[in-house]
C-alpha cells in the first residue's frame, strides 16, 4: 500500500471516530498500569466497572502491594480469570515498590519485567501515561490492518513492526486508537459492515 493511500486512511479514520482514545478510566500511570492488565480478554467497559472501587481501595502501588490476591479478587471477581490477574497486580505492586520506589517506569523492559505486563500493555502505558507513541496490537488491530491491507501479517509482533514501518512515526498512537474503534463499530470478526464503511474504496478485501 503506497504512503498516499495510508495517509488517506489514517484521515478517513480520524474523521469518522473523533472521540477516539483510551477507554479504560484512569487518574495516574498506576492506575493505568493496573486497568490495562486487568482488561486482557475482557471487555473496557467491565474494567471500567470494577476499577473504582478497587482504586479507592488501593490508590497506590504501596497500598496494593499490601493486599492479598483474595482481598483484590472479591473487588475484581466478574472479570474473566479474575483470580490469576489478582494475582498478577498485587505482585506487579510489589515490584514496584520494591524495585521502582512505588512509581510506573517508562522503559518499555522496566515494564515488562513487572507481572502480568506484556509488550501491547507496555506499549498503551507509554503512549497514555507518558506520551510515547506507540502501536498496541489487540485482536483489533490485528485483524482490522490485515483485513484493509496496511500489512500481512499473522504473528502480532509482526504485525506491530510492519505498521510501524507503514505508519508515519508521529501517528502511531492515533491509529492504536481509530483501528481500535474501527473493529469494534464496524470492521467486526464475523460480520464487517462494509456497506457503511468509511474505507470501503480504499480496502484490500474490496478491491
Amino acid at each position: 500500500m503506497d504512503k498516499d493511500t495510508v495517509i488517506e486512511i489514517l484521515d478517513l479514520l480520524r474523521e469518522e471516530y473523533p472521540e477516539a482514545g483510551c477507554a479504560l478510566d484512569h487518574m495516574d500511570p498506576f492506575q493505568l498500569l493496573v486497568a490495562v492488565a486487568l482488561s486482557a480478554q475482557t471487555t473496557d467497559k467491565s474494567v471500567n466497572q470494577v476499577t473504582p472501587a478497587l482504586f479507592q481501595a488501593y490508590p497506590n502501588a504501596e497500598a496494593l502491594a499490601q493486599a492479598t490476591p483474595e482481598d483484590v479478587a472479591e473487588y475484581i471477581k466478574r472479570l474473566g480469570l479474575y483470580k490469576n490477574k489478582s494475582r498478577n497486580i498485587v505482585a506487579m505492586a510489589q515490584k514496584l515498590v520494591l524495585e521502582f520506589d512505588g512509581e510506573v517506569p517508562r522503559g518499555r523492559e522496566e515494564l515488562m519485567s513487572l507481572p502480568g505486563v506484556g509488550r501491547k500493555t507496555a506499549n498503551v502505558v507509554q503512549a497514555e501515561a507518558f506520551g510515547a507513541q506507540r502501536i498496541a496490537v489487540d485482536t483489533h488491530v490485528q485483524r482490522v490492518s490485515n483485513r484493509i491491507g496496511l500489512v500481512h501479517e499473522k504473528d502480532v509482533l509482526k504485525t506491530e513492526k510492519a505498521l510501524m514501518e507503514v505508519l508515519p512515526e508521529d501517528r502511531w498512537t492515533e491509529a492504536h486508537h481509530t483501528i481500535i474503534f474501527h473493529g469494534r463499530n464496524c470492521c467486526s470478526a464475523r460480520k464487517p459492515d462494509c456497506e457503511r464503511c468509511v474505507l470501503r474504496e480504499l480496502c484490500e478485501k474490496n478491491l
